[in-house]
């Protein structure tokens, strides 16, 4: 088979191992490190990824070559865990924040998510389309392919239905593809204030059965904190979900640890995320269910706090683990997959190696996308990030600076010279 376009003499080639599951303990800092390196593709997947110069058999007179010399190419990033849709912005909380006030304090004077979520219900299927848009631009600049997306603005039938089918239409026109999760509770809303538990049974009983109807999502996902949804409440509403067919995440351990990890343990979820507050017990159950972590230190960073998720713990005892931006309006407002990598380095102590593979392979498997993005074996899709720098230390040494010059989805090059392709 010859090849339509061949990537050629890049100073690095990070491909990372694909062994049929996430990457866990020593298999974290392995990966084939290819100089001098190529890549062929075809029909918008993966032909062949080598050394020097292209075999001649990939050639034809319509092969177009371009030479990459001097860059770094790794599999698309993909960012797994986004709250990507929603009205307004919070920049106003941001001095509540710089002066001390907890997340849990914003929200219960009813500042934080209660605010967006006003924002997003009064917002239209345009408004959220387009801001959401402009976002993913973004973060194809930055050389993110897939992004996970929740709803969980809205706490409402109809402002959740409006996000995922922002979602859904999204996935369809734009250039990166997006996995819809569905977070209905992500808070009590303020008409079922002191009744969390009336508002889990009508997502089970209403929510739940139209998106799955109506094929909205494939994930199910719920906030199990101190002052939110118990543990209790988590294993009802996702024992539903997984019945149902969905699969399953939950946010856990974030700011306590009440129980949402063994949630997720007992019913095997694909990831638990946050898991600031995690025990050493959790970590253990953790690993015994093949739960990925998916851990977002920007949420750290950006909460002025100093406890970040025990990544190099989970490694060590056998827990996959996955690096996202929780891209959202409040808590985290940022779509720079590169810092996130950065301070999985600066602040968790993990290696290029280890963040590279966290954000490619492990990441596909935690949005259940593993046969067909986050490595560069033979047929898997053609989604490459290319990087202005010689080797792929430097990415995550020289930070907060967007060093992505080209990104490649589905073999189409979509971002040329750091610009979007028209």
């Amino acid at each position: 088979m010859h090849a339509e376009t061949i990537l050629t003499h890049f100073s690095q080639i990070f491909a990372p191992n694909d062994p049929g599951h996430p990457l866990t303990k020593e298999e974290m800092n392995t990966a084939e490190i290819i100089h001098d390196g190529y890549i062929a593709i075809a029909d918008g997947k993966i032909l062949q990824v080598g050394s020097g110069e292209p075999d001649e058999t990939l050639l034809n007179e319509d092969t177009t070559i371009v030479d990459y010399t001097g860059k770094v190419a790794t599999p698309g990033l993909i960012d797994c865990h986004t709250h990507l849709v929603y009205g307004g912005s919070r920049e106003h909380e941001f001095a509540w924040k710089l002066n001390g006030m907890s997340y849990l304090e914003i929200l219960n004077q009813g500042g934080g998510i209660h605010s967006t979520v006003q924002a997003t219900r009064n917002a239209s299927f345009d408004e959220l389309y387009d801001k959401t848009k402009r976002l993913l631009d973004y973060m194809c600049r930055y050389g993110t392919t897939t992004v996970e997306a929740k709803s969980g603005y809205g706490l409402d039938w109809e402002t959740e239905e409006r996000q995922l089918k922002v979602i859904e239409q999204l996935n369809h026109d734009h250039t990166l593809d997006l996995v819809p999760t569905f977070m209905a509770a992500h808070a009590v809303p303020k008409e079922y204030a002191g009744r969390s538990e009336e508002y889990i049974q009508l997502i089970i009983d209403e929510m739940l059965p139209k998106v799955k109807e109506q094929n909205l999502a494939e994930f199910c996902d719920i906030f199990c904190e101190q002052d939110v949804f118990t543990a209790e409440e988590s294993y009802q509403l996702l024992k539903a979900a997984k019945e149902m067919g969905f699969k399953l995440r939950i946010h856990a351990d974030e700011i306590a640890s009440i129980g949402g990890v063994e949630v997720a343990a007992k019913l095997q979820a694909t990831s638990a995320e946050h898991l600031m507050m995690i025990t050493d017990e959790s970590i253990q159950a953790m690993a015994e269910n093949h739960v990925i972590a998916d851990l977002l230190p920007g949420t750290t960073f950006s909460l002025i706090q100093t406890t970040y998720a025990p990544a190099r713990k989970m490694i060590e005892a056998g827990v996959p683990i996955t690096l996202s931006t929780d891209c959202n309006p409040g808590s985290c407002p940022t779509i720079n997959m590169q810092f996130i990598m950065q301070l999985g380095c600066f602040q968790m102590r993990l290696t290029p190696v280890e963040v590279l593979n966290a954000v490619t392979i492990n990441a596909a498997y935690a949005v259940d996308r593993a046969g067909k993005i986050g490595s560069l074996d033979r047929g898997k899709q053609a989604d490459i990030t290319i990087f202005d720098c010689n080797n792929i230390d430097y990415p995550l040494y020289f930070f907060a600076t967007n060093l992505v010059s080209d990104v490649y989805k589905n073999g189409q090059h979509v971002v040329v010279n750091g610009s979007l392709a028209n």
